[in-house]
């Protein structure tokens, strides 16, 4: 049902005109977020990014307005991202799409074999000749952060690249921002998407996807390609394949809040 078929007035389109069609629109579009440096600002370390109190519900009402098409894409576990929008529950794909759960809130998992594990702890053991490196242990994916040891990029992403090749072709390198991850070679957020929009409520619905970072850019790359919007947070990058940007995740937070309301 739409906004005049209840009697109401529409709301006024955001500022960002990749944001537009999704404010008039709402039962014709799903949205996808990203969280680390897109919903949040980026923090020394994983476990110190903060959640603005009036976030979640935000995030909530405009669910609600898009018929539960709203989900989040992200590298984190979906464990991890589970109580950070406490009272609330969203579909979520963690980990780049290796863990995902619907809307139905089925969790499906990639089942991770024994000697992943044992890579993890190799990773773990080898991580201690870097002092301020730290080791974020996801479950099936590895990531080693060198924001505090930025001195130390070459040394971490030689050895993640060895380790690599030891966990064979099933497994894929992905370098962020500050961090190298060993992940599933079958994950990535543009499954992630496009296994959404085969479920409902996201089917039928053209994507509007927004990320930050190298990860994103397979959800750029859906989003283009089935005629949805796809939105870079942070300053223009001639790299991407983002097709609009948005400045920084407080001012995502401020259109996302405004969209909301």
């Amino acid at each position: 049902m739409t906004y005049k078929e209840q009697g109401e007035a529409e709301p006024a389109p955001s500022n960002e005109p990749a944001l537009t069609a999704l404010s008039m629109y709402p039962d014709q579009w799903a949205l996808f977020l990203d969280i680390d440096g897109t919903l949040l600002d980026l923090a020394e370390t994983p476990e110190a990014i903060v959640v603005p109190p009036s976030l979640p519900f935000s995030l909530h009402a405009l669910s609600r307005k898009l018929g539960g098409a709203l989900a989040l894409v992200t590298g984190r576990s979906v464990g991890f991202v589970e109580p950070l929008f406490a009272p609330y529950h969203f579909p979520v794909a963690g980990l780049h799409g290796a863990e995902r759960r619907d809307a139905g809130g089925r969790l499906r998992r990639t089942l991770i074999p024994p000697a992943f594990e044992e890579m993890k702890r190799a990773i773990a053991r080898e991580a201690e000749a870097w002092p301020g490196a730290l080791v974020e242990d996801k479950g099936a994916a590895i990531a080693v952060h060198y924001r505090q040891v930025p001195e130390r990029e070459a040394d971490i992403d030689e050895a993640m690249q060895r380790f690599l090749r030891e966990a064979g072709p099933d497994w894929a390198l992905q370098r962020s921002k500050s961090v190298v991850e060993i992940y599933p070679a079958r994950a990535a957020k543009g499954y992630a998407v496009e296994a959404f929009l085969d479920e409902d409520p996201f089917i039928g619905r053209k994507p509007l996807v927004i990320g930050d970072d190298v990860p994103d850019e397979t959800m750029f790359a859906v989003a283009n390609r089935l005629g949805g919007q796809s939105v870079r947070v942070g300053p223009p990058n001639g790299k991407t394949l983002a097709r609009a940007s948005i400045s920084s995740p407080a001012r995502l937070r401020d259109i996302l809040a405004s969209l909301a309301a």
